[in-house]
């Protein structure tokens, strides 16, 4: 498949916004006023990932991803993998993390991947609406992965 640039529909970026005094700086990740029900966090977690690995690409079913890079230096890989959406063939590249530090909001069928384009480990929190293995961990994971597809179409360049 050939990938055009552009924007995809149902993706959510924002800035990480800071709220700074003499002590530090504060920033909110997520608030029930600003997402709608169905995308409101069920969990979250924080990840490191060292220089020049990369996570991904993959894509769930049904859940909704919400990362925050804050920190370090990565690239951002998005697919829009969804044949019924307006936007569906966009790729949309971006560099994200300390100078460019944003919160994405990843909705099903969007494929996904990340590169820590830097030289140190980098940490990223993601606030997913979905439970990793539902309830206890008994569920199945909802992921289709792609890193290992021989032919596959998502490609970390």
């Amino acid at each position: 498949m050939t990938w055009k640039e552009g924007t995809i529909l149902g993706v959510h970026i924002l800035p990480f916004s800071t709220f700074s005094d003499d002590r530090g700086w504060l920033a909110e990740l997520f608030r029930s006023d600003m997402l709608p029900d169905a995308d409101f966090p069920e969990m979250g977690y924080l990840s490191s990932t060292l220089p020049g690995k990369q996570r991904g690409p993959h894509e769930h079913a049904s859940q909704t991803d919400r990362f925050t890079f804050f920190h370090g230096h990565y690239r951002l890989f998005l697919w829009d993998a969804r044949r019924d959406s307006p936007s569906f063939g966009i790729r949309n590249v971006l560099d994200v993390g300390l100078a460019n530090a944003v919160v994405v909001s990843i909705p099903p069928g969007v494929v996904h991947a990340y590169v820590n384009a830097g030289d140190q480990d980098a940490f990223v929190l993601n606030f997913p609406n979905k439970l990793y293995a539902g309830r206890d961990r008994k569920e199945q994971v909802d992921e289709i992965r792609h890193e290992d597809t021989a032919d596959s179409p998502y490609i970390i360049d």
